[in-house]
């Protein structure tokens, strides 16, 4: 069944490289918009006011390192512009090094007894001890300390790119963001003149391209303008005949950072003084865009070192790429970025109920529609592919992850300083990256977990006396790893951050079977998590081991065994005896780990048959939060399971009844892949639409409110886990498929063991799968309670194919 695309992607490629501007790019899958917006612009830095136009209407391209949002405007074009490394805060802060990471408190001596006033039953105790001791200094917000030292993402700037047209006799307008081409496209006509602008981020060449046409000569009359920074100093010069650079710094911490820009013309004129680049009577003009900062990201920073995340020249980075950018120019530019892109992005295919004929309508009407009850299978399969679009735009090798927005910001400051936030956000943000072939995507995940291990050493031993490494609530990319100053434990005491996100890098292999990144990179760090859980655990002298203290993260009280913390212990113990296995090493502490695994507290079931939160039995059935932590162990842990404990499962099932349908939108996110996870693929299809009437905005972003990226992960996720499941040990096919997708396929998602998937149904049940073993690795498949096993060949594909009578038949 496996097929080929290739005539398709050709087709596709010829139609988003053409340069005709009577292109349809809202053909294929695009998210686009009739109307223009009306220009916002840098007033929203210094006001408190979310920009609505930007969080809702803009379109976002990306390639991991910059990022950008088209606003589409006819009288002067806004894209505000990001590098993913300018960060306030971090040890080079006026203050140094000393300042910046001496701030751990000294607190393991005070676990015993926080521990004795839990035996003693003095619960007020224990949360005093455990509020007063396990914070530290840093506060998390700007107008509370100077310099700042948690920081924050801050913007590059924004472009202004005055047009000298009006929206007076305008018509036609679209503004398009094709996911087939990674493209931003604005159409519109005027006074009988069609233009037409093309936008994209190439990932090769680390460089913004920006193509202004028209299907008439000489009507190019733009100005182009850079507004920087506010909290940066720096000043323009001319880049040659036909450029400027910006080079500045940040007031806080002093971060260099350089952006580029070059622009050539077709006709007419250019020049490039008083800090602008003006054209006049030109028929085509492209404008070139690059920017760096001297960040360097550091595996064993220095901690005397103030400047031990400097290290690049943002200067002769940005002039090797603009230089090479500018001799390919803009066609090379962009047949490079489509292979690149293409290579990732056409993995993989979904099609749902795709007899059912839909209209070419904008995205926000179809969203319109959709909250009305009228359905859109293309919506939802447009929603899919954006959240891979996103991961790809916003996480590739070589920088830093995809943080709160994943990679565009607007202001000076953001929603929870844009930062890496450690208790679900940054982890929902890559749990589509292997199960949708991005595996690639994971590995800037997988860095910056690296980059915490060193001061996550210092904060384990401070607070927990234990070996190994932690993190806490929220990260920067600066390696910070301590709590921050609030005495509200219900969200700053979160000892489990690092072992939730080391189990990622177990996910990363068990999906690669990459031996030689186990062994050389995941391995000590998966290690060195599980010698942290060992030491964290309260050894009880009755035999058994719990987290105490323990929370469950922004919710409820200060406990001696969360339910939540436990499900992450089992989770990483389990990854370290399997890596430990696999590599044939460290049977010492594998015995350990099995010891502890053995006598961890286990999951306990309440009053209203639901799993406990906590040690106690005081859940609400009326709460409706939207942290459902205790059930990690459902998804995206394995430990509890319809399969394998289906008592456990009912508990789990009671928890999210009592907690609705309904919840911020990444909320909604996780609640789709546990209802997923419970094999209910109608509960889980309501939590989609939810997602989708209550979670999301006119461009198909998540919102909470306001934007954050994690929703869309998370609701990409679910849909994969809707379709397939590998996290049992087998492969399992449609294991929530919902009444609503009757028919429909699925080519190229990926099962643990390195296997790649086709899928197509027909009348809800499976027609046939093809399996393509790219490992060599056993293969299980269960469907309609029926299971095959089979040894494969790495190379090898295998189909299989279901019908009533005969089952589920393996035939080649």
């Amino acid at each position: 069944m496996r097929k080929k695309h290739s005539l398709l992607f050709c087709a596709l490629f010829t139609i988003f490289t053409g340069h005709a501007e009577d292109t349809d790019y809202t053909k294929g899958l695009s998210i686009w918009f009739d109307s223009p917006n009306t220009l916002q612009g840098k007033e929203v830095w210094h006001s408190s006011k979310q920009d609505a136009s930007w969080e809702s209407q803009s379109l976002p391209i990306g390639n991991g390192s910059i990022g950008a949002n088209i606003l589409g405007s006819i009288e002067a074009e806004r894209i505000t512009f990001n590098e993913k490394t300018l960060w306030r805060g971090g040890p080079n802060t006026a203050k140094g090094a000393d300042y910046y990471w001496n701030v751990n408190k000294q607190s393991a001596h005070i676990l015993d007894e926080i521990r004795k006033a839990f035996v003693e039953g003095d619960q007020k105790k224990a949360e005093k001890l455990t509020r007063e001791n396990f914070n530290s200094e840093v506060p998390y917000e700007f107008s509370r300390e100077k310099p700042f030292r948690f920081g924050n993402f801050t913007t590059m700037g924004e472009f202004y790119v005055e047009t000298g047209l009006s929206t007076i006799g305008m018509s036609d307008y679209k503004r398009i963001l094709s996911l087939d081409s990674a493209m931003a496209v604005v159409q519109f006509k005027k006074d009988d003149v069609a233009y037409q602008r093309n936008y994209f981020i190439s990932y090769p060449a680390n460089v913004m391209v920006m193509r202004f046409s028209a299907d008439q000569p000489g009507k190019q009359n733009l100005t182009f303008r850079y507004a920087p920074n506010p909290v940066s100093t720096g000043q323009f010069s001319a880049d040659g005949n036909n450029g400027l650079v910006y080079t500045a710094s940040l007031d806080n911490n002093g971060m260099k950072y350089a952006v580029r820009i070059q622009a050539t013309v077709k006709g007419g004129t250019l020049n490039n003084t008083d800090g602008r680049i003006t054209v006049k009577e030109a028929d085509e003009v492209v404008f070139y865009v690059t920017a760096d900062t001297d960040y360097k990201m550091n595996f064993a920073p220095d901690f005397t070192d103030p400047k031990t995340y400097v290290g690049v020249n943002p200067l002769e980075t940005t002039q090797q790429w603009m230089k090479d950018a500018v001799s390919k120019g803009y066609s090379n530019l962009l047949d490079e970025h489509y292979k690149d892109y293409a290579s990732l992005f056409n993995r993989v295919k979904l099609e749902l109920n795709p007899t059912v004929k839909t209209s070419n309508l904008p995205t926000a009407q179809r969203l319109k529609n959709y909250r009305n009850g009228q359905p859109d299978y293309y919506l939802e399969k447009l929603y899919y592919q954006f959240g891979r679009y996103l991961l790809i735009a916003s996480s590739r090798p070589g920088n830093m992850p995809a943080n709160l927005q994943g990679i565009w910001h607007n202001n000076i400051d953001g929603p929870w300083r844009v930062d890496y936030h450690n208790n679900i956000n940054i982890q929902m943000n890559y749990w589509p990256a292997c199960s949708t072939n991005l595996d690639e995507c994971m590995l800037p995940l997988i860095d910056f977990i690296r980059t915490l291990v060193k001061p996550g050493e210092k904060t384990a031993q401070s607070y927990f006396g234990a070996r190994g490494w932690t993190a806490s609530i929220s990260a920067n990319i600066f390696g910070f790893t301590t709590p921050l100053e609030s005495q509200d434990m219900s969200w700053n005491f979160n000892p489990m951050a690092g072992p939730w996100l080391a189990t990622h890098v177990w996910e990363y292999y068990d999906y690669t079977k990459d031996l030689k990144f186990l062994k050389e990179t995941g391995y000590e760090l998966i290690k060195s998590s599980a010698n942290f859980t060992v030491d964290y655990l309260w050894h009880k002298p009755d035999g058994t081991y719990t987290a105490a203290p323990s929370t469950s993260p922004e919710h409820g009280p200060i406990d001696q065994g969360a339910t939540f913390v436990h499900a992450v212990v089992r989770e990483i113990l389990l990854d370290a005896i399997q890596a430990s296995k696999e590599l044939g090493i460290d049977k010492k502490e594998r015995k350990q780990w099995e010891h502890v695994l053995a006598n961890l507290v286990p999951y306990k079931i309440g009053r209203y048959g639901q799993l406990l939160e906590w040690s106690t039995d005081i859940d609400d059935p009326k709460d409706e939060h939207r942290h459902v932590n205790h059930l990690f162990g459902l998804h995206p842990g394995h430990t509890v399971s319809p399969v394998t404990t289906p008592e456990l499962a009912e508990a789990a099932k009671v928890v999210l009844v009592h907690r609705g349908d309904g919840a911020t939108g990444w909320s909604m996110g996780w609640k789709l892949n546990q209802w997923a996870r419970l094999q209910d693929g109608n509960h889980a299809y309501t939590l989609f639409g939810n997602l989708l009437k209550n979670g999301t905005v006119d461009n198909l972003w998540d919102t909470h409110p306001p934007f954050q990226i994690d929703g869309n992960f998370g609701g990409t996720a679910g849909i994969t886990e809707m379709l397939l499941q590998s996290h049992m040990g087998f492969i399992q096919l449609l294991p929530a498929l919902p009444d609503a997708w009757k028919d429909g396929s699925i080519y190229g998602i990926c099962a643990k063991g390195n296997f790649e998937i086709d899928i197509a149904w027909k009348d809800g049940l499976l027609k046939e799968a093809t399996i393509l073993s790219k490992a060599g690795q056993n293969c299980i498949v269960k469907y309609a309670g029926q299971t095959i096993s089979f040894k494969t060949v790495k190379g090898r594909s295998y189909q299989l194919k279901y019908d009533k009578e005969n089952g589920l038949i393996k035939i080649k």
